[in-house]
């Protein structure tokens, strides 16, 4: 079993910094780009746990629920993650999301 520690640990980061954000700041590109994130992380959960099946886009639930999103599809990725470098992967993915938005 992979430890998924560092994902989860980005993952929560990023959505904290969200949920602190003022709301000018959601709207100026952050809530789109975490949830560009969101949908990313979601699809490749989706590819590891059923190959073969055509994943479903995470849908936009609004700027204030960007958080959320990127919270659940990060940690639906955690438990499909089977190598260190998944591991690392995801989180450079995170990462650079965060930057991009830059909060």
């Amino acid at each position: 079993m992979v430890d998924t520690t560092p994902l989860t640990r980005a993952v929560g980061h990023f959505a904290d910094r969200l949920r602190a954000a003022p709301q000018s700041r959601l709207q100026r590109g952050a809530a789109a780009e975490a949830l560009e994130l969101a949908r990313e992380l979601s699809r490749r959960a989706q590819l590891l746990e059923s190959p073969g099946a055509e994943p479903r886009e995470m849908p936009d639930a609004g700027m204030f629920a960007a958080a959320d999103q990127v919270t659940v599809a990060g940690r639906d990725l955690a438990v499909e993650l089977r190598s260190e470098d998944e591991v690392a992967q995801a989180v450079r993915l995170v990462e650079e999301a965060q930057k991009r938005a830059g909060i």
